[in-house]
Parts: structure tokens; sequence; C-alpha cells
């Protein structure tokens, strides 16, 4: 019986080889790029068994630059990993059918050791691409390599290359911090406290897979007032009751001091509605709160000074907006109308 394992960790490993299932089909990692030139970024995906996102747009700037150009056929990792991905569903399934710890435990230890091969390799892989440059290349900087970050940020000349783990890295993440868990416990089950914390526990991983999630998705940011600029009008954000930001479903943000200033970047950038993932203003009376342009109450009023001259003040609900129009004159509005 000793070498058993608990119905819960049966549960858990089951759990993380059936996720993997998703790894197969979703894009492990990322590398966003963003210049000037590209206001929307740049983004380069990669699967278990290809390449996805705007590859040929980077294929063209590694031309210029002499990196190598990226094709699937050129990687031997796109032919293995779905089968060593498919591996592990396997391999998991059959800890949780045999119901044998050493099988548990060598599972999770070859995931382990194949988590860090996979990271020494891509570093690799990134080294090789920055570094060995066509030196009759349209586009040369002495000393200067182009080798993007293994997982953050870095600048590499007028781009700001973000490289993090995509969807399916993140199922693979969450998987390996549940087993790992699963590993504890089944460690510690002599121990009869671990086992009253395993609700603990187990509630601390879904905590970690939620901030993990949470990651991924699109939000407001908050604005360093003083120091950030506007990404229309180039001016410096000051006021803290006016202005907001435009997210785009890439996850990039621009800052805005004024509603005009939003609404004009959205005309003369001809930012198609299904690339925005939202529109936010700044609160006028909680200084530094957002609200969704959608949902706001506007105001605008001559007498409300705004940075640009929109002369427009969002508010989080009715009751916001009429206080203050008992302190200006002014007219209700609504985001629709401004923003045609």
């Amino acid at each position: 019986m000793n070498n058993r394992l608990t119905t819960t960790s049966r549960i858990i490993i089951a759990i993380c080889a059936l996720s993997l299932i998703g790894v197969l089909f979703l894009p492990i990692w990322r590398i966003e790029l963003s210049a000037p030139q590209y206001p929307e970024g740049l983004a380069l995906q990669i699967f278990a068994g290809k390449l996805g996102g705007d590859v040929e747009v980077v294929n063209g700037l590694n031309h210029y630059i002499g990196m190598r150009t990226l094709h699937a056929n050129d990687f031997i990792e796109f032919t293995v990993l779905p089968y060593i991905i498919g591996g592990f569903v396997v391999f998991g399934l059959l800890a949780a059918i045999v119901n044998r710890r050493w099988v548990f435990y060598t599972c999770i230890g070859s995931y382990l050791l194949f988590a860090i091969v996979a990271m020494v390799d891509f570093y690799r892989w990134e080294y090789n691409y920055g570094h060995n440059l066509n030196p009759a290349a349209p586009i040369q900087v002495p000393g200067m390599s182009y080798q993007p970050p293994l997982i953050g940020y870095k600048q590499l000349l007028n781009f700001g290359a973000w490289s993090v783990p995509d969807a399916g890295g993140w199922i693979f993440v969450g998987a390996g911090v549940l087993m790992v868990l699963a590993a504890w416990l089944e460690l510690r089950r002599k121990n009869k406290k671990s086992f009253t914390n395993i609700r603990t526990a187990l509630s601390t991983a879904a905590v970690f897979m939620l901030i993990c999630c949470s990651s991924c998705s699109t939000g407001p940011q908050p604005i360093e007032f003083g120091k950030d600029a506007c990404d229309f009008c180039k001016m410096t954000i000051l006021d803290q009751r006016f202005g907001g930001e435009v997210i785009t479903r890439k996850g990039k943000v621009y800052k805005f001091d004024d509603i005009h200033c939003i609404t004009s970047f959205l005309r003369s950038s001809n930012m198609r509605k299904t690339d925005l993932a939202g529109i936010y203003l700044l609160e006028y009376s909680t200084p530094k709160e957002f609200v969704h342009a959608s949902e706001s109450f506007l105001l605008q009023s001559s007498d409300l000074h705004s940075p640009m001259g929109s002369n427009t003040a969002a508010f989080l609900n009715e009751g916001n907006r009429e206080q203050a129009k008992q302190q200006v004159n002014g007219k209700n509005v609504h985001w629709n109308e401004i923003a045609q």
C-alpha cells in the first residue's frame, strides 16, 4: 500500500495529462515586437509543430539586419515536439492508472527534465539566430547582436522585444506546478497534517494558475503622471482627471492625456474594432481610476478645461456626473457620439 498513490494525486496527474492535449494545438511561446512603424506590434508564435503569427513580416525585417529567415522545416524540434508532448499525455494517464508511486515520480522527473532541456534549446536557438548574421546585410551595426530575450523584455535597435509563454505554455507550466505539488503531498503522506492541508495546497495551486492566466489579460495600466507621454500629441500626461488608454488584443497599451487625443488616434490609425480589447477613460471625480468608455457617463463643458480642448470628462455613474454638473454648465454626451 505504501507504493500506491492517494486518490488526490491520481486525479491531479490525470487532469494534468489531459490538459497537455491543449499544448498540442495552442501556441506555446510568443515573441512580441513593437516599434513606431508598427503601432499594432508584431507577434511570432511558436506552436508544438509550427510557427505562427507575423512570420513573413518578421522574415522581411530579418533580411535587412542579416538574420536568417524562419521556416518550420529548418527545426527538428517541430518534428519531435508533438510526439514528446503526446508521450507525456500517455505517461501521465498511465501513472494514474497503474497507481504506483515510482511511475508517478518518474513521470514528474522526466517532465521537469524536459522543461529544462527545452529552455536550454530555445536559448541556443535564439543565440544562433541573433549572433550568426549575414555580413552582407543591408543594415549593419558593428558589435550589434539581435538575440531576443529568453523571457522578459529587451531593446533591439528601435524595436522592443517581449518573450513570454503563450496559452499552451501557461498550461504546460500550470501542469508542472500541480504535479510537483502532488509529488510533495505524496512525500509527506506519512505526516497526517499534510492531509489536512491538501485543500489549502490545491487552492494555492489554483491561485497560481489564475495568476498565470491573468498575465495574458488585457486591462488598463497605471499612468505615470509627469513621466508618460500622450501617444497622439506627445505631450507629457499631467492632469489625472482626463484622458485614458486604448488597449489592443495583442496587449499593446496606448496612453492619452485627453479624450480628444483618443478619438483622433482611433481615426488616424485606422484601427479596426476587432483589434481593440478595450478603451478606458480616467474617472474625473476619482483621479487615476478608469472606467470603460462604453459604460462611462460623459459630460462636456467649456468650464472643464481639459488639456487638449475636448473639455469632456468621464464618470463612473450618473450620480457623479450630476454632482459635477452642479459646479459647471455642460451637456451630457455618450461615448458613441464623440467616437464616430
